[in-house]
Formats: C-alpha cells, sequence, structure tokens
C-alpha cells in the first residue's frame, strides 16, 4: 500500500509540474490547497475545491498532475465546481474527473459549457462522485446508464429539455437517496414511476419547491426542521459525517459570485445550431436552444435535508427567516390542495414540473413509491400514505381488468393448464371444478394480457414508413390526415392525405397495396369509411366536398381518367366525416353546416338533405354498428343527439349537452354506449338507449378552447383511448370504472418538434394496440401515423426510429 503524503508535499509536486510546463501556479489552485491546509488544522474534512471558472488552458497539466496524486494524500475529498465560464474542453474536464476517482465528492457543473460528447461520455460511462448537480442540463431522455455506485445526491432543477426517462436511466445508481428535478418537462406519471421504482434507496424526491409560511407570511423553519428529522441529517459516508459539514470558505464564494456578477453565464455563449442540434430520435441531449442561468439568490432558502451539505458549499450566508412576499417566482399549484400541512400554514410552490398539474400527482407517487419518505419538501406521514392508496385504487389502474398482483406469463399458462386438467378430472359425477372463480372464458387471455404490459411502462411504439408509389417507380412522403384500419383485414389501413390521396397500406409489412392519386380533383381527405360487406370498398370525402367510392381492386392508373375504379356522388361542400351504415346501402356525409346528407350507395344518389339538425355545424356523424337505421350527430352546439332514419324527418330520438362543443361521437362495438368528446378533454359515456350519462372520464382540461379532443374504444369495449390536438399525451381508461390505466407521450425530434394528437384509432383484432395520427407543431415537419403496442417494450429499441418529413401542413379541427 502507497505510503500517505501531506499537503506540502502534494502542493511542491504542483510547483514542479508548473515548472516543466514553463508556467506559473493558478491563484486559485494554491488557494484551495492554502484552505485545505487550514482545514486539517482544524481537524475538519480536508477537501479540495477545484474550481473551473477561471482556470486557463494551460493551467490543466498541472492539475491534472496535482489530480492524480490526490489518491495517495491526506486529502479527503475533491470537489469540481463550476457555475460560470470555462476555457476548459469537455474531454479535459472528463480527464480530471476521473483522474481522482476515488476521492472524487462533489460535481457541480453547467454542462452547455462542455458540449453534448461530454454529457453523453458522462451519462454512459459514469462518475465515482457521491453528489452530481447538472442542474440547467441539456439531457432530452434521460439515460445515465453508466457506473454511478457512489452518488447519493443527484440535482437536475431547471434542465428544460428533460422530457422523460429511459428505462434503465437509474439502473447503475442503487445508492441514489435524494433526487431533484424542479421546473423540468417531465410528466409522464407512469413512465416516471417505472424510472424511479429502480432506485431502492430513494427517499427524498421534489419535482418543485414546496414551501411552508404561516399566518403573518414568515417561512417555518420549523416544517423544515421535520423534513430533516424524520431521514436523518447525515447523507455522507462515515468519515463525511454531520459533525463536518460540507463548506468552503469565503474567498471561494467571491471567486464564484464574482464571475456571475461579470456576466459570465450560459447566454453570453452563441453556438452554431446546426453542429449541435440532433437530427434522429436517438439523441439523447438537446443543445439547441439556450436557458437562463439562475443565480444563488434564486434557490429557494427551503433546500432539503439530502443537500443540505452542498448548498453550504454553495452558499455560507444564513437566509435566517425568509419572507414569502420577497420571492417573485412564487406561483400556486393546484395539486397542493390536499398536501399535509397544518391548519395555521399555508403551502405553495415555486419551479413546478408539468407532472405536478396532473391530477393526483402526489397520491399516485406516494401510493407507487413506497420507500419515499419526502415528496417536494413534504414529509410523507402514516395518514398520507392511506390517503394515497384510497386515492390511487379509486382513480388508476394498477394493472389491466382491475388485476391487483404482477403475474409472469409463465405462471398465467401454468395455471391455464391446471384449470384444463381439473376441468376434464370433473366430468365424473361429484367432483368440482378448481379455480371457479376463473370460469369466465376471457379470464385467462386477460390474465395473459396484463402479465404482459405489467413488463414495461414504455411502449412500443413505432412511425409507419412506405417505400413509395407503387404505380410509380418513385421515392415519396405522405402528408396523413385521416385513417381507418380495415373491418376485416387486421394488415390493412387506409389514410388520406392533405393532397387528397388514398393510400391503402399493409401496416404490417408498411407496404403500400393501393395507390389513388387526386389527380387535381380531392383537397384534404377528412371522410373515410370501409365497407363492410364489400371488403375491398371504401367511401372517400374531402373538404372541397367531393365524395367517391373506390374499390382499391381497380385503382386507376396514371394514364386514366381520375373517374376510373370510382363512384363518384354529389358534392357535400365544406365536409369534415362520411360513415356507412351496417348494411353496406346507405351512408351519410357531415360538414360546416347544420345539415347532414343521406346517400344511396347503389346508385350513387343523394338521397335526402337532413337540414337543420343542430344550430351550428355538425363535426361528426355515425351510424350505430348493428342497426341500419340509428345514427348520431355531435355539434359544436354542445349538443349530441341520436336519430332513427324509420322516423319523421329531423324528428331526433333524444339530446344530451356537453358544456364544451363536441368533437367526436361513437358507438361502443356492441351499441351499448356512446362515447362523446367535446373540447379540451370533456369526454363522457354515455348509455345509448336514452343518453342517461353513465360516466364522466374526468379529465383534466388544459383552459385552450382549440384543444380539440377525440375519443374512441379499444379491446372492444373495455378501454377508451382520448387524445387531444393540444397535447403530446393519449390517455387510457377503463370504460367502466374511469380509472385511468396509463398515458402514452409522445416524443417529436429535438427542440421545437413537439408532437400532438390529430387523431386515433383501437386497433380492432390486436388487444392493447392502437394508432395515432400525430402533428407536429413545427410547420416544416409532416405528420406521421405512429403504433403503438402497450404489450412490448420499445425503450431500448433502437431499429425503429422517428423520422421526421419534412413537408409544411396546418392542423385541422374538423372530423374525426
Amino acid at each position: 500500500m502507497a505510503a500517505t503524503f501531506d499537503i506540502d508535499t502534494l502542493q511542491e509536486r504542483y510547483f514542479d509540474s508548473c515548472k516543466r510546463q514553463g508556467i506559473l501556479p493558478n491563484k486559485l489552485v494554491l488557494s484551495a490547497l492554502f484552505k485545505a491546509k487550514a482545514k486539517k488544522m482544524r481537524h475538519e474534512v480536508i477537501n479540495l475545491v477545484v474550481l473551473l471558472d477561471d482556470l486557463r488552458d494551460v493551467d490543466f497539466q498541472p492539475l491534472l498532475d496535482l489530480l492524480a496524486e490526490i489518491d495517495d494524500s491526506e486529502i479527503d475529498a475533491v470537489d469540481v465546481i463550476n457555475r460560470s465560464s470555462c476555457v476548459m474542453s469537455g474531454e479535459c474536464l472528463l480527464l480530471l474527473l476521473r483522474v481522482s476517482h476515488k476521492k472524487l465528492r462533489v460535481v457541480d457543473l453547467q454542462d452547455i459549457l462542455f458540449g453534448k460528447e461530454f454529457l453523453l461520455d458522462l451519462a454512459q460511462r459514469g462518475l465515482t462522485c457521491q453528489v452530481l448537480y447538472l442542474k440547467h442540463s441539456h439531457f432530452r431522455k434521460l439515460n445515465m446508464v453508466g457506473k454511478f455506485m457512489h452518488v447519493h445526491t443527484l440535482n437536475l432543477d431547471f434542465s428544460a429539455s428533460l422530457t422523460s426517462f429511459r428505462e434503465d436511466c437509474f439502473h447503475c445508481m442503487p445508492n441514489l437517496k435524494f433526487l431533484s428535478l424542479c421546473e423540468t418537462r417531465i410528466s409522464n406519471l407512469w413512465t416516471t414511476n417505472a424510472a424511479l421504482a429502480k432506485l431502492p434507496s430513494l427517499t427524498e424526491l421534489r419535482f418543485q419547491n414546496c414551501v411552508c409560511w404561516d399566518e403573518s407570511g414568515r417561512y417555518c423553519v420549523s416544517s423544515q426542521r421535520e423534513v430533516n428529522d424524520s431521514i436523518g441529517s447525515s447523507h455522507l459516508d462515515g468519515r463525511l459525517h454531520a459533525e463536518a459539514p460540507l463548506s468552503v470558505d469565503d474567498e471561494i464564494l467571491y471567486q464564484s459570485s464574482n464571475a456571475e456578477e461579470q456576466g459570465m453565464n450560459t447566454n453570453d455563449i452563441n453556438f452554431d445550431q446546426s453542429t449541435v442540434e440532433y437530427s434522429s430520435d436517438c439523441s439523447e441531449v438537446d443543445f439547441s436552444s439556450h436557458h437562463q442561468d439562475f443565480s444563488l439568490a434564486e434557490f429557494l432558502p427551503d433546500v432539503p435535508s439530502g443537500w443540505n451539505e452542498f448548498f453550504d458549499l454553495q452558499n455560507q450566508n444564513s437566509f435566517g427567516t425568509w419572507d414569502i412576499h420577497d420571492e417573485v417566482h412564487l406561483q400556486s399549484s393546484s395539486n397542493l390542495r390536499h398536501m399535509p400541512h397544518a391548519d395555521s400554514k399555508k403551502c405553495n410552490s415555486c419551479h413546478s414540473s408539468p407532472i405536478c398539474y396532473e391530477k393526483y400527482y402526489r397520491e399516485y407517487m406516494i401510493a407507487s413509491l413506497q420507500n419515499l419518505k419526502v415528496l417536494d419538501n413534504l414529509p410523507i406521514e402514516k395518514v398520507d400514505r392511506e390517503r394515497a392508496n384510497v386515492v390511487f385504487s379509486q382513480h388508476f389502474e394498477y394493472l389491466p381488468y382491475k388485476k391487483r398482483n404482477r403475474e409472469s406469463v409463465v405462471s398465467v399458462l401454468q395455471k391455464r393448464e391446471i384449470r384444463a386438467k381439473n376441468r376434464a378430472q370433473a366430468e365424473t359425477p361429484g367432483q368440482k371444478l378448481s379455480y371457479s372463480s376463473r370460469n369466465s372464458p376471457s379470464y385467462y387471455s386477460r390474465s395473459l394480457t396484463a402479465a404482459k404490459m405489467g413488463s414495461s411502462a414504455w411502449p412500443a411504439l413505432h412511425p409507419l414508413s412506405w417505400l413509395g408509389n407503387p404505380l410509380r417507380n418513385e421515392r415519396r412522403s405522405f402528408r396523413p390526415r385521416q385513417f381507418e384500419y380495415h373491418p376485416s383485414d387486421s394488415s390493412l389501413m387506409v389514410f388520406g392525405t392533405l393532397d387528397g390521396e388514398v393510400v391503402v397500406v399493409n401496416h404490417e409489412s408498411e407496404n403500400i397495396v393501393s395507390y389513388i392519386p387526386s389527380l387535381g380533383v380531392m383537397n384534404s381527405l377528412l371522410g373515410l369509411c370501409w365497407l363492410k360487406k364489400y371488403p375491398s370498398k371504401l367511401i372517400a370525402g374531402s373538404d372541397n366536398g367531393s365524395l367517391r367510392l373506390y374499390d382499391i381492386n381497380c385503382t386507376p392508373a396514371a394514364s386514366t381518367y381520375p373517374s376510373a375504379g370510382s363512384v363518384v356522388f354529389d358534392d357535400f361542400d365544406l365536409l369534415t366525416s362520411v360513415h356507412v351504415n351496417s348494411t353496406d346501402e346507405l351512408f351519410l356525409a357531415s360538414g360546416y353546416s347544420k345539415h347532414v346528407a343521406l346517400y344511396d350507395i347503389s346508385t350513387g344518389r343523394c338521397l335526402q338533405v337532413l337540414a337543420d339538425m343542430h344550430r351550428e355545424h355538425i363535426n361528426v356523424v355515425k351510424f350505430s354498428n348493428h342497426s341500419p337505421s340509428i345514427f348520431a350527430t355531435s355539434s359544436f352546439d354542445r349538443d349530441v343527439k341520436m336519430w332513427d332514419l324509420r322516423q319523421k324527418p329531423n324528428h331526433h330520438c333524444y339530446t344530451t349537452s356537453s358544456s364544451r362543443g363536441n368533437v367526436m361521437v361513437c358507438f361502443s362495438p356492441d351499441d351499448q354506449y356512446l362515447l362523446v368528446s367535446a373540447v379540451d378533454n370533456e369526454v363522457k359515456q354515455l348509455l345509448a338507449v336514452d343518453g342517461r350519462l353513465h360516466l364522466d372520464f374526468g379529465l383534466s382540461s388544459t383552459g385552450s378552447s382549440q384543444n380539440y379532443t377525440r375519443s374512441y374504444y379499444m379491446n372492444g369495449k373495455d378501454y377508451v383511448i382520448s387524445g387531444s390536438c393540444d397535447e403530446h399525451v393519449v390517455r387510457i381508461c377503463c370504460a367502466q370504472t374511469g380509472r385511468r390505466l396509463r398515458d402514452i407521450s409522445l416524443e417529436g425530434k429535438g427542440s421545437g418538434a413537439s408532437m400532438f394528437v390529430q387523431s386515433l384509432r383501437g386497433d380492432p383484432f390486436r388487444d392493447f394496440n392502437m394508432s395515432i395520427l400525430a402533428a407536429y407543431i413545427r410547420p416544416s415537419s409532416n405528420s406521421e401515423i405512429v403504433k403503438v403496442n402497450l404489450l412490448a417494450s420499445n425503450d431500448s429499441d433502437e431499429a425503429h426510429l422517428y423520422r421526421r418529413r419534412r413537408s409544411s401542413h396546418r392542423l385541422h379541427n374538423m372530423g374525426g
């Protein structure tokens, strides 16, 4: 074992290295060595604070030589701090961090100063430090898979690019106890919980800074002490105990603050976005935007116990009693209304991440993370956990079909085999069947589904791609606007484009089966509906009123007339939807009018125009699935009406109203229910027989009058999927209880490429499969049809990555 040498020897070797390099020793390095020596004399923890802000390129090699000797010295810990500017490259910094790996304790960096390669290397290889601060980091999808075995505190506050986690992002952090993610863009409860559940030591978590104050408006110090007492005051290892707090003296604090006063922050650094922005979805960091740096004065003084020691290092000034009115960034958070606190105190939050505004966020996190002791600076008491468990059971499904416990697929199959054997044995008189409670024919299929779906919170998302036009040997991209699964062929799907094309694809092989060009006749295709008895035929309608019946086996070639292989109907101006009845005899068309047109499919004639059915335009009309004369209309006049063609014209069966304009209505597969979707996530299920309310799904509204919501059934009528054009999330709810099963978040590529739900459909042949028509907010990007399989995981599968297709389009609110 090498002998331990003292700080004087360490300093002499640093002088020798500077002499060999022909430079003067850096004053900050000498100051750090002097202060380490002073701490030794006071019998404190001897930590060497390396402040990177004012280091020059020429200082690198002597500092590297110095840190290479640290492991054999009496220095207890090395803390590497960077708060404003730095000329050092990311590669050099990684060398400094890893050469002192045994003594490395605190790393506090502004990653934008060192580039994307530095951040990716750090995430992939890891660090040996105990405290890691990467506030304002540029992670987009967190994937810290390197070795972080000693890290107990991780702070990623103000990381405005951070939206989600990869499945194994915390796999190599077994000792992480304290995690802070304030003011990030994280929003998905399910993926967040699944990632955090892999942290066995996590006891303190925050997505927002919750603070308490009494009636006089003063910050309640006692509330923070309660937090501290609940988990203990020391979070360092045996040598770095509470009696020797992590601190730095006034001179280094002055140097750090002086650099900030000079305006040396991330906003002063210019980047060529063309060189730093990733072009595909495999990118896990995003340097395409700049974020304002926050000074120490903006940090709230309610620092949880997990990072008290490091806060001392950043700022030794005592805040004392804090006046709540001095915090200019304080904002209210509606989810705090149920947070436990004394009646004489009030709570508020600051720097909240979007996840905090999800309904029952706090209860969900507490019920899901059983080892958690503090959430958002508020201690979790026994009564809080009891309440959280009750709320979770009322509003969320742990597994599909009310399954309470996770089972393996093998276990389910074994039980099914045992049941089959017992059934055979029970044919003998007098014997009873085992598993009598499992007599339902769907019991084991649902159990298998729950077992598969329980394996991952990251479902497989795969954007459909196609090779091009089969009638012309060319490669091209399409701009989908509407799509429908085939009613009898599980492999087929049709989509209409903004250019009036009809494209039939095999969505399993991603080959184009049939291509019908617009030939200048049709504009945006908003209405599509397959015929059931004639599976090669479909009705297509565009927003300019054109209506045609196509046979995909007789598509027009490029040299033929536009009408080849099609039947042309009378126009219906400003069309938004079409739907065929159950016998393939009639279809209805609705649009930007108060009227609905009824067509005879066999003759191509418009039989009747049903006038003034609503007070405003009728966005969607739907026939029932089994009765050829029953249909429903949904209008922006807030009414949904049921109609019967056998009754007098314009005499509806009943009317039911929403509080906002109705975007969608559809029948459940057995026609028992009507699913109604109004603007801004107002989704309700009605009894089809009389329109009485059966279930209000209680989805959170955004406050936007342009947030057009569409909802459909999945797994028959077992589940409802819902998405809105101002949001990037699809919500999945049980159609019988309304409990939320899962949210699916769509993520675009890079900054400014947010995706939104334009339309969606449940796969009629595959349980927990669906497709989503997702549109980019960026006008230069195409919309995509994204296939979703909730029974498979895609987080680690890089075979299917989003590809941006660039072509201008706009979002529409018409149609289904």
